[in-house]
């Protein structure tokens, strides 16, 4: 890989990282969703969260390959009808958006007869498939009541867990290359030839929720500190690594997994913010323009409380 090759991918996953995290914050800003049915979500949401992880890869290796674009398009048609619901209101103009953008991911993934993993159409309406899911995912469980110390928890949990996965059993190789290339795949970035900066949809929807909830609890110095993580150890360490390690040994690594690096320092990044105080509830979070209440009806927040 030569030094522009290595520069412009890591620009790539750099405004991929902070792009999905600052998307969120702008989102959890401008909209409100409504509280879910169930309560406020918490730590044990986590864990069923992270029995998802465990569970899905296992799920889609197993799926024949003419079944797994169908699984992975109904769960993102349902994540994005959730999840923007607030936003376009109308069910027939709502589904019928989900249904274009998703139109548009399969065809870019037809359309590239030879290779959809080095079409760049596939990888732009992807990425943007996937970060908008991420985005939305965030967001319901940052203002669902999710709190910090959960979300750092989890993402310390999701390092341990590809840290196994990637080194003792190569399960997060065979994913990766099962869903590649497949509408839908959970990953965005960009590939050309044997090179490229992806992120796993899980990967940003760690960076989108970590800084959303840090700036939900902590404001402007949560959001701070959260771009600052995401950016070295969310997108500079996993993009760097592999640069690095080629240069040294001559093997380019086929994948290494982020939440290796951004996992230990987003706990760190907890371990910091909370010596500032106890978090900030979504309660004592008016954000300053609403397009959407859980009611209906469009709001204004007071200055006081504006975070």
């Amino acid at each position: 890989m030569t030094v522009a090759q290595s520069v412009f991918f890591v620009f790539v996953t750099l405004a991929i990282a902070l792009g999905v995290s600052l998307a969120s914050v702008a989102y959890f800003r401008r909209v409100t969703l409504p509280r879910p049915a169930v309560g406020a979500f918490n730590g044990n949401d986590m864990v069923i969260m992270m029995g998802f992880v465990i569970a899905l890869p296992f799920l889609y290796l197993s799926l024949p390959g003419w079944l797994l674009p169908p699984v992975l398009g109904l769960t993102l048609a349902g994540g994005l009808a959730v999840g923007y619901g607030p936003v376009v209101r109308r069910g027939l103009v709502r589904w019928s958006l989900i249904v274009a953008l998703l139109a548009a991911d399969w065809l870019a993934a037809r359309t590239a007869e030879d290779d959809p993993t080095h079409a760049l159409p596939y990888w732009l309406v992807n990425s943007v498939v996937i970060m908008m899911m991420a985005v939305g995912a965030a967001n319901l469980n940052a203002q669902g009541g999710l709190k910090l110390r959960h979300v750092s928890r989890f993402a310390l949990a999701l390092a341990a867990y590809d840290l196994f996965f990637a080194t003792v059993v190569p399960l997060t190789q065979k994913l990766f290359g099962a869903v590649q290339g497949y509408a839908f795949a959970p990953s965005a970035g960009l590939r050309m030839g044997e090179f490229g900066a992806v992120l796993g949809m899980g990967d940003l929807l760690v960076y989108a929720l970590f800084t959303t909830v840090a700036y939900k609890a902590y404001g402007r110095s949560g959001l701070a500190l959260a771009l600052g993580l995401v950016a070295v150890f969310g997108a500079l360490g996993p993009t760097l690594t592999p640069i690095t390690v080629e240069a040294l040994t001559g093997h380019l690594p086929e994948v290494v997994p982020a939440q290796i690096f951004f996992g230990p320092a987003a706990f760190f990044g907890y371990v910091v913010l909370r010596r500032r105080g106890p978090e900030r509830r979504m309660a004592d979070v008016r954000p300053p323009a609403r397009l959407a209440t859980a009611h209906g009806q469009p709001g204004a927040a007071s200055p006081r409380n504006r975070p």
